[in-house]
Parts: structure tokens; C-alpha cells; sequence
């Protein structure tokens, strides 16, 4: 390990859904830490604002709209990443959906939708990326999964489906890679305070102080909880942890 096991100085990151959210919180923390920063999204000038935001930090920061559901797009997107920036060091696969009905409710349009955005795209993206990180010699990647990664929920069938997937897609993907020096690890958000979980407190009701009485923590995570542990798997200082699913949800997952 480095003597600055934190320091990303000199290494690149591209964060798909990286606009806002939980993946605005991992791309800021990275940049802080030094990392050059690709974000990835649909909305250009929600991406291009994100950017602009992280470039004040010093690092450099671009962004770069694409359907991570597209293999084309995907295969553009680290190709301009490459050509711009220099290097892939660090993926994290943020892109993500919710379709909030029961399982009988829910149409196989909206089943796709949900499995193509949340667990296709990682697939994809990951395996574009992976030729730059063996050529470099080494590689972080970062799936984000979820708290439905290990519960069931009755309105959400294609969403758990989907995060579930992630981490033994995960797994799959630090066996395979770790003789290449690449570590795959995912994260298992809690319930955040972001745009998707506002409208979930619309959407069901009591959702707000359910979160509350069974969080340790007794409050909903901010984006800002997810900068640390994006660094710390993006660094030196994981380089001999692979495989993991990390919950960071106050406490919520082990709660009886």
C-alpha cells in the first residue's frame, strides 16, 4: 500500500448516473480525493451542471450523455472517457430505476425497463471498461446495489430483482478479474434522501417514519455518507477486498 492509501490523484472515474443522487455523492467524493471524473447520463445539461460543479474542485470533470443500455453508447462513452481524460482507474455503475407496482401489476415493458437500466448497464459498462483497466494493470469497479439486494418488497418485484442480481453479478466479476489486479465490489444503499426516495414517500404511505423507527442512525442518509466509501473502494486502501456487498444504511440491514 501507498503511503496515502486516499489518494486519487492522477486516476479517472466515470459514474453513470453521476448527475445527482447517490452518484453525484460518490463523484464528488472521488474528486475531493483527486480523481478526474467522467459523469455519465441522459439529461445533458443536468450532466454538464454536474461537471461544472466537481471542476471547481481542481480535478478535471466532463460529462458525457449515453443510453448505458446501449452497447454502442456504452463502447462511445469509454472510448471519449479514454480519449479526453487519458485512462479508466475506476467505473462506478450508478444507473438506476424504479417502477413502483406489485408483481402481478407490473407489465414485462416495465420489467425490462427496470433489469436493462439497473443490472444490464453494469454488465455493459463494466465489460467496455475492463480491456483499459488490464491494460493499466489495475481497476476499481463499484456496482450499487441496494437494501432489496437483501429484502423482498412487495411494490417493488423488478427493482429487488435487479439489485439482487448486482451483487452476485458482482461476485461473478471479482473472481473472474481479480488475476487482472481488479477489485468488484458493490454498495447496498439504505434509504437516501434523494429525488427517487422523495417520490417513494409520496407514493406509499407511513414510508417516512417506517424508515425512521427501524433506522439505528434515527434519520434518512444523505448523498454526502456515500463520498467515503466510494474512496475507499476506489484507493489503495481496498486492494485486497473484492467481492463485498457494504451495506451504508445506518444500521437499517441489521435491524430485526
Amino acid at each position: 500500500m501507498t503511503s496515502k492509501p486516499f489518494d486519487l490523484r492522477g486516476k479517472v472515474a466515470i459514474v453513470t448516473g453521476g448527475n445527482g443522487g447517490i452518484g453525484f455523492g460518490m463523484a464528488r467524493g472521488l474528486a475531493e480525493a483527486g480523481a478526474g471524473i467522467a459523469i455519465v447520463g441522459r439529461n445533458e445539461a443536468k450532466s454538464a451542471a454536474a461537471a461544472a460543479d466537481l471542476s471547481k474542485l481542481g480535478v478535471r470533470a466532463i460529462s458525457v450523455v449515453a443510453d448505458v443500455t446501449d452497447t454502442s453508447a456504452v463502447t462511445a462513452m469509454v472510448e471519449r472517457t479514454v480519449r479526453e481524460l487519458g485512462r479508466i482507474d475506476i467505473l462506478v455503475n450508478n444507473a438506476g430505476i424504479n417502477i413502483r407496482k406489485p408483481p402481478h401489476a407490473l407489465s414485462l415493458e416495465e420489467w425490462d425497463s427496470v433489469i436493462k437500466t439497473n443490472l444490464t448497464s453494469a454488465f455493459l459498462c463494466s465489460q467496455a471498461a475492463y480491456p483499459a483497466m488490464k491494460a493499466a494493470g489495475a481497476g476499481k469497479v463499484i456496482n450499487i446495489g441496494s437494501m432489496m439486494s437483501i429484502f423482498g418488497a412487495s411494490f417493488a418485484p423488478a427493482y429487488a430483482a435487479s439489485k439482487g442480481g448486482i451483487v452476485q453479478f458482482t461476485r461473478s466479476c471479482a473472481v473472474a478479474w481479480a488475476p487482472d489486479n481488479i477489485q468488484v465490489n458493490a454498495v447496498l444503499p439504505g434509504w437516501i434522501d434523494t429525488e427517487l426516495t422523495q417520490r417513494a414517500r409520496d407514493q406509499i404511505d407511513g414510508l417516512h417514519d417506517k424508515v425512521l423507527a427501524r433506522t439505528p442512525a434515527a434519520r434518512w442518509g444523505d448523498i454526502s455518507d456515500f463520498a467515503g466509501i466510494a474512496v475507499f473502494l476506489s484507493s489503495a486502501a481496498s486492494d485486497f477486498v473484492t467481492g463485498t456487498a457494504i451495506p451504508v444504511d445506518g444500521g437499517f440491514s441489521v435491524m430485526g
